[in-house]
């Protein structure tokens, strides 16, 4: 089944196409850059995504072919992040659209090419996986706009790239390559430019063609443990008690004894 919504003044492109979804920003004429309008609508497109039908697994990435996304459009920053009240404001959409994505019940993939900066930068390190192309930039640079990202957000970023090269971007704001990006664990895979859809569908497919309750358990057992609270512990345990009594669980079972590929339906 294949469905399409566009959000945002149609700078947000949500569509599916069998298990899986994609989650596009579509302003390539700016490199991808991410409006006030668009931070606010991704958890509503993401929530969208979600409900059509038996999705597996997310894919966020920018239209054009070239950039993932130069992070928040800058240029709005006059009107919407002018001030301590406009500034809280903004967070709150910031920090929104990346507990969307950190939250997602199905697993999100960040396919990036060209830049990955700024708040772009932490929605691909709320996602679960990233890959990435061998011309991918990456960076943080909030010392050199002289603001702060949300704390939440930072725990993301943390995550993915470990506490010490954390450190080093935030506080120089240098940019790192792909290869540089995947030595320090932020990064899956690198491939070429002209690879990187089908290098992403390939994991797409693997992620897909699994049981898809276990799926959402891992990534909210996952979650639990990186996050150490009892309430993501809590909701990890009663997901992961719910897989005994699917029929999913069954059908692995079946297969298992048939010696063939089991067939999953989410349920």
């Amino acid at each position: 089944m294949k469905s399409r919504r566009n959000f945002a003044d149609d700078t947000l492109i949500a569509a599916t196409d069998g298990h899986a979804g994609f989650l596009s920003f579509n302003r390539p004429q700016r490199k991808n850059a991410i409006s006030f309008q668009m931070w606010r609508q991704i958890p509503t497109a993401l929530d969208w995504l979600c409900t059509q039908g038996d999705i597996r697994c997310i894919v966020i990435h920018g239209e054009g072919g070239t950039d993932f996304s130069a992070g928040a459009d800058i240029s709005e920053f006059d009107r919407v992040r002018q001030d301590t009240e406009t500034a809280q404001d903004y967070e709150v959409s910031n920090a929104s659209a990346f507990r969307a994505v950190r939250l997602c019940p199905v697993p999100v993939i960040a396919m990036i090419s060209g830049v990955c900066f700024g708040g772009a930068f932490g929605l691909a390190a709320a996602a679960d996986l990233r890959v990435a192309s061998n011309d991918a930039i990456f960076s943080v640079p909030a010392g050199r706009l002289g603001l702060a990202y949300p704390v939440d957000a930072m725990g993301d970023i943390v995550d993915a790239l470990g506490p010490q090269m954390a450190r080093s971007m935030l506080y120089t704001g240098r940019r790192i390559t792909a290869r540089e990006a995947q030595s320090a664990g932020l990064v899956l895979t690198v491939c070429g430019l002209a690879d990187l859809s089908e290098t992403t569908q390939d994991l797409v497919n693997r992620i897909c063609a699994n049981a898809p309750l276990s799926n959402r358990v891992s990534k909210a057992s996952i979650r639990a443990a990186l996050s150490g609270g009892q309430e993501d512990r809590q909701h990890a345990e009663e997901l992961a008690l719910s897989t005994f009594t699917s029929a999913d669980y069954a059908e692995g079972r079946r297969a298992f004894r048939e010696k063939r590929r089991p067939e999953f339906n989410g349920k």
